[in-house]
């Protein structure tokens, strides 16, 4: 992942759990960076994210910092007490407002910061050399189990500019916003306000279209941050040069950035691609998607290789959404096995079983309604997601 001018990431230890790596990343960013963000819709939301929201109105960023191993959720006065003693401390050594400071946590839930932890960790990460983004991914990981990073670029006013993303997330991701924490760094211009748009916009078909578990994190954060390092012309709207193609760079890389926490789903063995058409609305064919992604009938199925249509079509009438049984069609892979609420005269599974070996699934569902269209991603549920999470604080 390239360097990301105006965006200097380091990385220390400061010990929220008993293991030996880094667990606090910091990264100063230079003044007059824009920042854009989305935020959990878990109303037992962390302080950290609170304190992100009342920040992200200001449109302003100097630093971010992030630490792993504790989500300093759901700790009442404590938690608020460490975040802001993080943003005051940062403030100080940049010379800025602390509204212009990110905090992220993650971890587990009701154990309070410790803010001597989290500010002698500052004081390493404040005079370490600068590391890579790749480090720097490993560093905010949890239980994920590979650094999960991506990048883009698009010509802007004659310049080329660059995006770097990282994220972690592996369990507790659903989509009621955007998930896990994710942060996208870019060199250009961008005003706040537009940028906003833009990475709203890309959520909707990225991060809000992925699930592992079904379950919203109290601490999802995605940030994104535009240095103006590559000096083009600000983007303001889509009336600028380059603004189409800097917009579609933050889809590709929120694209990638989700398809990737999927991919590490806790336990997960398998990638699933849920194509959705023919609902009354694209909202509602979403739905249906994620209705079908969240059948812990529909992903064990996957899981043991199991070509159980008839779990989709559960699913599909369990969503609440507009369907008729008699106009649905489903389709494994490229394999149509049910068309107008009749299985496929000559049905053969050998094709679908074949498909569902393979470790990239597609279910596709046609609801014969209208132009509605949707696609989300999920993972299998395999023992190994049990293990992991019954095992979490131990």
């Amino acid at each position: 992942m390239p360097d990301i001018a105006g965006a200097t990431p380091r990385i220390a230890r400061a010990g929220y759990k008993d293991w030996g790596r880094c667990d606090l990343t910091f990264v100063e960013l230079s003044a007059g960076t824009t920042v854009a963000g989305v935020t959990t819709r878990n109303l037992c939301c962390s302080s950290e994210v609170e304190l992100c929201r009342e920040n992200l109105k200001g449109g302003k960023a100097r630093a971010l910092v992030v630490n792993a191993g504790n989500s300093n959720a759901f700790t009442g006065y404590r938690g608020r007490e460490a975040v802001e003693a993080i943003t005051a401390k940062v403030a100080v050594h940049l010379g800025c407002p602390k509204s212009e400071i990110f905090v992220s946590s993650t971890g587990v839930i009701g154990v309070p910061l410790p803010k001597d932890k989290a500010e002698t960790g500052l004081d390493s990460a404040f005079t370490a050399h600068p590391c890579n983004w790749e480090e720097a991914t490993n560093t905010i990981g949890t239980t994920d189990t590979f650094a999960k990073g991506a990048t883009a670029s698009a010509i802007v006013d004659g310049r080329k500019v660059h995006l770097t993303g990282i994220i972690k997330g592996s369990g507790m991701i659903a989509p009621d916003m955007a998930t896990m924490l994710g942060y996208i760094f870019t060199d250009a211009a961008v005003d706040a306000a537009f940028l906003q748009q833009l990475l709203s916009a890309s959520n909707q078909t990225s991060f809000s279209c992925i699930t592992v578990d079904s379950d919203t994190s109290t601490s999802d954060t995605v940030l994104a941050f535009a240095t103006g390092k590559a000096d083009n012309a600000p983007l303001s709207s889509f009336k600028d040069t380059g603004a189409d193609a800097f917009a579609s760079a933050l889809n590709d890389i929120c694209r990638q950035l989700a398809h990737l926490v999927v991919r590490d789903g806790e336990g997960a063995q398998k990638f699933i691609q849920i194509s959705v058409i023919g609902a009354v609305s694209d909202d509602s064919a979403r739905r249906v998607g994620l209705a079908i992604a969240n059948s812990p009938l529909v992903k064990t199925a996957i899981a043991g290789e199991d070509a159980n249509w008839g779990r989709v079509v559960m699913a599909v009438g369990k969503a609440g959404e507009p369907a008729d049984r008699d106009k649905l069609s489903i389709s494994f892979g490229t394999t149509i096995v049910a068309r107008d609420g009749l299985p496929v005269d000559g049905y053969d599974e050998t094709p679908v079983t074949a498909h569902l070996q393979g470790q990239d699934i597609e279910i596709g569902v046609d609801l014969g309604l209208g132009d509605g269209r949707a696609t989300v991603w999920t993972c299998d549920l395999t023992h190994a997601y049990i293990s992991i999470n019954a095992d979490y604080r131990s």
